[in-house]
């Protein structure tokens, strides 16, 4: 299911968030690489909508 653009933009900005938390505290190579792989196919179905 297509995802609006308003919800879109707060997924991306919730999983940014994530990443960035997962980076500065540290957190094991898995979790990091998983929470940037969430972050890039939303940014990736951003695009992809024409956003």
């Amino acid at each position: 299911m297509k995802m609006a653009k308003e919800e879109l933009i707060q997924a991306i900005e919730q999983a940014r968030r994530a990443l960035n938390e997962s980076i500065d505290l540290e957190e094991g190579y898995e979790v990091i690489y998983h929470n940037s792989v969430t972050l890039d196919k939303l940014i990736a179905q951003y695009i992809a909508c024409g956003y």
